[in-house]
């Protein structure tokens, strides 16, 4: 995952916490479940996103001791 999806995912959550913060304090519950909305899919991508590279990862150190090259050796 790039440092700018990251930033950008990060940035949707905390748009959404401040949104169930203000949805909270001014007793609107729309806005304050839009809120929550917001923060739970920018977690989501950003665990779609780790679960993508860890399987990246995986699928290149087995095909690295598949084929009998290490790592360090690129």
């Amino acid at each position: 995952m790039g440092a700018f999806d990251k930033a950008k995912d990060q940035a949707e959550q905390m748009k959404g916490r401040a949104k169930e913060k203000v949805g909270d304090a001014t007793d609107n519950e729309s806005l304050a479940n839009e809120g929550r909305a917001d923060e739970l899919k920018g977690k989501a991508k950003e665990e779609w996103y780790d679960l993508k590279e860890k399987a990246g990862d995986k699928l290149h150190d087995a095909k690295e001791r598949m084929t009998g090259k290490d790592r360090d050796e690129r």
